[in-house]
């Protein structure tokens, strides 16, 4: 007599097996894959729903920004990722992360070549074009190993990690007024000087 042959178990990974109806009656089944059939339309609606989300936040951060930074970051913990979001939010600085896809898939039309994004990725984004750049490159230098710039886009550009981290490094607005101010009172300051000497003499 030749023996049965015995059917291999399903891997599938919502096969009624797996699910504890593979003995129950034809009708408990039809709910069993009703069910399934259920779940997983939930899971893809909801997938696809934040997909679109994140589309979209990205579209706004593309239209409202003056400037984008791509941040690469590995081991940073709740606590310091909080408390960086905080200083950047009170900077004017938004800081989310997406799928790199998404990102390649959004950030398009700019001039030329978007850099290489590798590992975990998020964006710093503001409407100030130097703030994302010059505050992320503080918690670079704080969180070293941990946060760096990976590059951006500046004034419609893509930049690479070293033209980021340049443009990172230029004083801001309000550092170069005082530094005009201070060349142009400098020499008055040394007239006033030589004035009050000739004063003395006399």
């Amino acid at each position: 007599m030749a023996a049965a042959v015995r059917q291999p178990r399903s891997n599938h990974l919502f096969s009624l097996e797996r699910i504890g109806v593979e003995k129950a009656s034809p009708a408990k089944a039809g709910c069993g894959l009703i069910l399934i059939q259920f779940v997983i339309h939930t899971i893809v609606a909801i997938t696809k729903t934040k997909k679109e989300e994140i589309v979209a936040r990205l579209n706004d951060v593309k239209t409202t920004s003056d400037a984008i930074v791509f941040i690469h970051f590995k081991g940073l913990n709740l606590a310091d990722t909080t408390a960086m979001r905080k200083a950047l939010r009170e900077a004017g600085v938004g800081f989310f992360v997406a799928k790199k896809t998404l990102m390649e898939r959004v950030f398009t039309g700019y001039e030329g070549t978007m850099p290489t994004l590798e590992g975990e990725i998020a964006v710093a984004y503001s409407a100030d074009p130097m703030a994302p750049a010059q505050n992320m490159k503080e918690f670079a230098t704080k969180f070293k190993d941990k946060v760096a710039i990976v590059g951006g886009v500046f004034q419609g550009t893509f930049k690479d990690q070293d033209e980021m981290t340049a443009i990172a490094s230029i004083p801001s607005l309000d550092v170069l007024r005082g530094m005009f101010a201070q060349l142009i009172n400098s020499p008055r300051q040394r007239f006033a000087v030589v004035l009050s000497k000739v004063a003395e003499t006399k």
